[in-house]
C-alpha cells in the first residue's frame, strides 16, 4: 500500500484563539477529519491524502426505549470488533505509514475525526455520499420523552475521537501547555459545529484513561459524543435546578469555596471534591461565572484551564505510585434547554479507593442507585491536596 507523504494542495485553513489553526479534510470513506496545529507548530500546511479504500459506513445503529425509566439505550453491534491494545506499530491514532494504514493520513499536533464504528451518527445533514440516511430519526424532545412499548428511533447523532498528540501513549495529563491549550481550543470548535447540526440535544467531550476503566487503545485521545437527546444525568439535573432555583451552579460555587473540600483553584477556575462525592477519587471543576459550554469560555479562561487543569491531573497521579485510571467528564448545557442555568463543569472520578483496590459498583449502587462511599469528601480532599502540592506548577 502506497501512502504519500504529503498532498500538494493545503487543506483551508482557520484561524483560532491562542494561535491554533483548524485544517478540516476528509477520510477515504467521507468522514470528517481535522487537524489543530499548535501555535509554533513545526508542521507544514499540507495534509497527505487518504488513500486506503474503505468499506462501506456501518448503517446508522438503532435505540430502543427502556419503558421503565424512559431512557435510550443504543444497539451498535459493530462495537463488538473494537480494536484492543494495540503494539504502536499497529496504532490506529498514530500517523500513517506505508505499514500502519491508520485512521490519520499525516503526522499532526491534535487531530479529531468521525468514530468509524460510532454509536450516534452519521448526523442527519452528514450528506457525504457515502453516509448512510437515518431511516427513522427522532421527532424532537416531546417524542422522545413520549412512553411507550416497543419504541425505537434511528441513532442519529456523532462520535468523534480527539487525538492529544501523535505518540504511541499517554493522556491528557501528559501533555505540554501548549498542547493543552490547542486541545481546549479544539473541544470548543468541535462543541459549537457539533452542536449546529439538527437533531443534536446535547455535546459531550470526555477521556476515559485506564484499563481499569476499560480504556481499548493507550494513545493519548478523548472522544466528543453529540447526542439526539438530552442525557439522562442532565434531565436530573434541570429537574433539581427547577425544584431549587435557577443560580443553583452558584450557590453550588460559593458553597465549596467556603468549605474544606477546595482542592485547586485560580483566578477563574475552582476544583473540589463535592460535599457528596460517590466514588473514591472524585473531583469537579468549576469556572467562575456561569458559562453553558466550552465555546463560551474567555480567552483568559481557556488560558488558565491549560496548566491548572494539567497539575490537577498530575495531582491524581501523584496519588499513588502508578497511574490513576479515571473519566473526565466535561458537562455541558443542553443545546436548546437550560442555557442560562445548566453550568459547564469537569467531572473527574475514578473507582480507585486504594493503590491495589478498586470499587465496584455491586447490589445496592448497581441495581438501585443508592450508593455508599467508602472514603468522606473530606478525607478525599485533605489527600488530593497534599498530593497536588508535591506537583511542580506547570508552565510548559
Amino acid at each position: 500500500m502506497n501512502i504519500p507523504e504529503f498532498g500538494t494542495d493545503a487543506a483551508p485553513a482557520t484561524a483560532l484563539g491562542a494561535g491554533v489553526v483548524k485544517r478540516p479534510t476528509r477520510l477515504a470513506d467521507g468522514r470528517d477529519l481535522t487537524y489543530y496545529d499548535d501555535p509554533g507548530t513545526t508542521l507544514g500546511p499540507d495534509r497527505a491524502v487518504d488513500a486506503r479504500t474503505l468499506g462501506a459506513r456501518p448503517e446508522t445503529a438503532s435505540m430502543r426505549q427502556d419503558v421503565l425509566t424512559g431512557d435510550w439505550i443504543t444497539v451498535v453491534a459493530s462495537r463488538q470488533n473494537r480494536v484492543m491494545m494495540p503494539s504502536a506499530d499497529a496504532d490506529p491514532l498514530a500517523p500513517q505509514t506505508p505499514a500502519n494504514p491508520s485512521e490519520i493520513p499525516s503526522r499532526y499536533d491534535v487531530a479529531v475525526f468521525e468514530n468509524r464504528s460510532p454509536a450516534f451518527g452519521p448526523a442527519l445533514t452528514d450528506a457525504v455520499d457515502a453516509a448512510p440516511a437515518a431511516s427513522d430519526p427522532p421527532r424532537g424532545l416531546d417524542d422522545l420523552a413520549h412512553l411507550g412499548l416497543g419504541r425505537s428511533r434511528t441513532s442519529v447523532g456523532r462520535c468523534e475521537v480527539v487525538c492529544f498528540s501523535p505518540e504511541h501513549s499517554g493522556s491528557f495529563g501528559t501533555q505540554s501547555v501548549t498542547r493543552a491549550r490547542t486541545v481546549i481550543e479544539a473541544w470548543a470548535d468541535r462543541t459549537a459545529a457539533l452542536s449546529a447540526l439538527p437533531g443534536i440535544e446535547q455535546v459531550f467531550p470526555f477521556e476515559n484513561r485506564g484499563e481499569a476503566i476499560g480504556v481499548t487503545l493507550p494513545h493519548p485521545h478523548g472522544q466528543i459524543y453529540a447526542y439526539p437527546y438530552v442525557t439522562p444525568r442532565t434531565t436530573r439535573l434541570l429537574d433539581s435546578i427547577e425544584r431549587t432555583a435557577p443560580d443553583l451552579f452558584e450557590r453550588i460555587l460559593a458553597f465549596e469555596r467556603d468549605g474544606e473540600r477546595v482542592v485547586l483553584q485560580g483566578e477563574h477556575w475552582t476544583a473540589f471534591v463535592p460535599f457528596a462525592a460517590r466514588w473514591p477519587v472524585e473531583v469537579h471543576l468549576m469556572p467562575h461565572r456561569h458559562v453553558p459550554d466550552l465555546t463560551a469560555l474567555s480567552d483568559d479562561e481557556r488560558d488558565e484551564l491549560a496548566p491548572l487543569y494539567l497539575r490537577l491531573l498530575r495531582g491524581i497521579d501523584a496519588l499513588y505510585d502508578t497511574p490513576t485510571a479515571y473519566i473526565a467528564a466535561w458537562h455541558q448545557a443542553p443545546v436548546h434547554v437550560g442555557r442560562d442555568t445548566v453550568r459547564l463543569r469537569l467531572e473527574l472520578t475514578s473507582p480507585r479507593r486504594g493503590a491495589d483496590k478498586l470499587k465496584f459498583l455491586a447490589g445496592s449502587e448497581a441495581a438501585m442507585g443508592a450508593w455508599a462511599a467508602e472514603i468522606p469528601p473530606e478525607v478525599s480532599a485533605e489527600r488530593l491536596r497534599a498530593a497536588i502540592a508535591t506537583v511542580p506548577e506547570v508552565t510548559a
